[in-house]
């Protein structure tokens, strides 16, 4: 019995042991004493950097001189001098200002970041403030130079400025700054993000704003002087790619959606964030202002069409059924109407102010639905009289349908590949789109007529492709995707 006991002891205590092999700390964090732990530059530093400082501190806007997008800018430091003495947290600049023993307190006009952030740079720089960042993302920064192209790269956002003279074309960490006829680039603004998701020229004609960021690392605002073409502000955001920007009708706040599954809203004339409304299940792809200002409706892959308050991101209502996840909206220039779309490759158009009380399953706000697309549903863009509306899909057509009616008036063709960005000219009278071919297509929208066809970035001699107007290139026309 006493010998049975104690091997029901000794099993137990193997299973004890056992059971302590298995459940070790999920995160992959050491489990020696903090003090003794060993701080990456990579793994700790740097993304911390990134989301926080980088938007001040980069090539473009280089603010006290001092750049942060690379560990050798961070070890040059700026106008003080070098801001970290590897082995004297003490002495190092950066840990003062982040803790506001000097002034400023860093980040400015945020909140100050924690008290555990702040020890992983003390113990970093007490560690010898080595960079451990691997080769093959040494070279994962801009450089302030602008960018060498062997190919186009995919074109993910286009915007028309308000007086029709000029052409936006999201690039590799760049936009470019075309006339609008296409007939040649006019400037480079080059920055922090990787890919510009969303383009829009601002009302008072001097401003463009840009949103984006690069993937699984940061997203990014940024604010371009068009006079001047240097980078006014650049608020850094979230920890991927920033989708669906939009404007207020009184310019003073800009929205947009987060792979966090949050909208946010910052003021768009210091950048400093309003709003973090946490209403959607998953990422959010796009955000429009109502027409006057105080309601923001969202878009998302969870299928839903949110509407919430503007001011306090209160949630009002879903405006749509739901069916399959959303990726494009955009609103009537005129009206309290909006056009969604998506997985379900068919253009809804909504009101946004319901005629009754919501029951369940509830379409009432629903006005019609437009024809199934050959492709999912990539961006929307009305017409500035409002009475027509461009669905960009990943199809390689354009259609443009009547809004009263719901009827085809223009098939727009010679697209490669899928179109994801479209935008019409302030006149109306003509429409460019790009997308997966790298490629800017203007089009006639009186006929569909295809006016000029384009690589908007600057092509190696070697690889050039050189902007042709449609008559000297001849048909380019192609199948409709299936």
């Amino acid at each position: 019995m006493v010998q049975a006991m104690k091997c029901s002891r000794e099993l137990g205590t193997v299973l004890l042991l056992l059971l302590a092999a298995f459940f070790v700390p999920a995160t992959g964090q050491s489990t020696e004493p903090a003090e003794q732990q060993e701080v990456s530059y990579s793994r700790d530093i740097w993304p911390v950097i990134q989301r926080n400082c980088q938007g001040c501190h980069q090539p473009a806007l280089k603010k006290g001189y001092l750049d942060l997008t690379s560990y050798e800018a961070f070890a040059r430091g700026g106008m003080s001098g070098p801001v970290f003495a590897p082995g004297k947290p003490g002495e190092s600049l950066v840990v003062a200002h982040l803790t506001g023993d000097q002034q400023p307190r860093m980040p400015v006009e945020e909140d100050p970041l924690s008290d555990e952030a702040i020890d992983l740079f003390r113990k970093w720089i007490e560690q010898g403030a080595e960079d451990d960042t691997p080769a093959q993302l040494s070279q994962r920064v801009v450089s302030g130079e602008p960018p060498t192209y062997r190919l186009p790269p995919v074109v993910t956002a286009i915007a028309y400025s308000l007086d029709g003279s000029r052409l936006a074309v999201s690039g590799y960490r760049e936009v470019l700054l075309h006339s609008s006829d296409g007939s040649g680039l006019e400037a480079r603004l080059l920055g922090l993000s990787d890919r510009i998701q969303t383009l829009i020229f601002l009302p008072d004609g001097k401003t463009l704003l840009a949103t984006g960021g690069t993937p699984a690392r940061f997203g990014e605002v940024q604010f371009w002087d068009l006079p001047s073409g240097r980078l006014k502000n650049s608020v850094t955001v979230c920890r991927d790619t920033l989708f669906g920007a939009s404007v207020s009708p009184d310019s003073s706040k800009v929205a947009f959606g987060c792979s966090d599954k949050t909208v946010r809203v910052l003021e768009a004339g210091t950048g400093r964030e309003l709003l973090k409304i946490s209403q959607h299940e998953n990422w959010v792809m796009g955000t429009v202002f109502t027409l006057d200002g105080n309601r923001i409706v969202s878009v998302g892959r969870d299928r839903a069409a949110k509407l919430v308050n503007a001011s306090t991101g209160a949630f009002v209502e879903n405006i749509n059924l739901l069916r399959g996840g959303l990726t494009a909206i955009a609103r009537h220039p005129s009206r309290s109407t909006v056009v969604i779309g998506g997985e379900d490759r068919i253009p809804f158009y909504y009101m946004t102010q319901r005629p009754r009380k919501m029951s369940i399953n509830d379409d009432t706000t629903l006005i019609r639905e437009f024809e199934k697309q050959a492709g999912e549903i990539l961006g929307l863009a009305f017409s500035p009289d409002g009475r027509r509306i461009a669905v960009a899909t990943a199809s390689n057509s354009l259609p443009v349908y009547d809004v009263e009616t719901g009827q085809r008036v223009l098939l727009c063709e010679g697209s490669q590949a899928g179109v994801y960005t479209v935008a019409f000219h302030p006149t109306g009278q003509q429409l460019a789109a790009g997308g997966f071919d790298g490629r800017v297509r203007i089009y006639a929208t009186d006929s569909g007529r295809l006016l000029q066809d384009f690589v908007p970035v600057p092509i190696e001699e070697s690889l050039r492709s050189s902007s042709r107007p449609a008559a000297a290139a001849g048909p380019q026309r192609g199948k409709r995707g299936n």
